[in-house]
């Protein structure tokens, strides 16, 4: 299985190579080298942001839940 999955992994990356009119080695640089991390780096980003919209709007409904047991 884990060969066969392989196998369509660099099916791919030939033909995209193709398509694009570079070398096999020239695509696997592309995506492992630059597209990859950037996009880990972004998905990072995107969790710290989502992380701090929640601690904000925790807060908000802590404030909220607050106020309404004061009145």
């Amino acid at each position: 299985m884990i060969e066969t999955i392989f196998d369509q992994c660099v099916y791919l990356l030939v033909f995209l190579a193709d398509q694009l009119g570079m070398t096999y080695k020239e695509i696997n640089v592309w995506i492992f080298v630059f597209i990859w991390p950037v996009f880990t780096l972004v998905l990072i980003g995107l969790v710290i942001l989502q992380r701090l919209r929640i601690r904000r709007l925790l807060s908000k409904v802590q404030a909220l839940r607050e106020s309404q047991s004061a009145a």
